[in-house]
């Protein structure tokens, strides 16, 4: 049976994916920072079918944690096969323009802390020569954007880290997953207006069980981005600096 660690669990992406995996009987250690939300969507996945849910209340920043929640997990859950890394921040790119404080922050919490947990998951499943490591980055982090350029940034380094961590690990027979979801229907992005691009976290988390299954290395979701951004990263540079994009 899965087990699966999800970091950043409250985030409506990871719930819905943790729903389906509750529903398939999988056993999950959620991850969050907010104690009363974790306990309900802890409680809702039980009456969803989960095997076993546990919690752990951690800000991902806490990088001097992170090594005792992975402890936890593999304690709590007999060991581990799968990490879904799903947490993040959108920043308000105006006001990091104005502020390296702010940037920094943002980049701590979308970039930085993926890397560390990275890091620690990295020696563990290479050490026991399984499992499946997957992380949602952004199809932002494929090319710099003035829009959004900070949290493209922090997503861009997410992304090549992992492209260097599946060539480490492949021997090991760890697998690397890199989530490119587009524009999703989030609290985070409410005060978005939304077009036909946008989707629902439930089409998304579908896809981030199935690439899970699969073994994907790469998936861009839904998957009209992939040609999408295949397209803004062949504009050449004398071009895409005068797009307002």
């Amino acid at each position: 049976m899965r087990r699966v660690l999800l970091v950043g669990a409250t985030s409506s992406i990871a719930e819905a994916t943790a729903r389906r995996l509750a529903a398939a009987g999988a056993r999950l250690f959620l991850v969050a920072r907010n104690a009363d939300k974790l306990r309900a969507i802890a409680d809702d996945l039980r009456l969803r079918g989960a095997a076993q849910v546990e919690t752990y209340v951690m800000d991902a920043t806490e990088y001097d944690r992170h090594a005792a929640m992975l402890a936890a997990a593999e304690e709590a859950l007999g060991g581990l096969e799968t990490a879904l890394i799903a947490h993040g921040s959108l920043p308000d790119q105006k006001a990091c323009e104005a502020s390296f404080k702010l940037t920094r922050g943002e980049i701590e919490t979308n970039a930085l802390s993926v890397i560390s947990l990275l890091t620690h998951l990295a020696n563990r499943f290479e050490q026991q020569r399984h499992g499946t490591i997957a992380v949602i980055s952004s199809v932002a982090g494929d090319r710099g954007r003035q829009s959004n350029y900070v949290y493209g940034t922090a997503k861009g380094a997410v992304t090549l880290f992992l492209q260097g961590l599946r060539n480490r690990l492949h021997p090991a027979g760890v697998r690397v997953i890199t989530i490119k979801p587009g524009f999703v229907d989030t609290p985070m992005t409410v005060a978005f207006p939304k077009g036909a691009l946008w989707v629902s976290p439930d089409v998304v988390a579908r896809a981030i069980v199935s690439a899970i299954e699969k073994g994907k290395d790469v998936l861009y979701t839904p998957w009209f981005w992939r040609p999408i951004m295949f397209c803004l990263r062949a504009i050449p540079a004398a071009l895409f600096k005068r797009l307002r994009l």
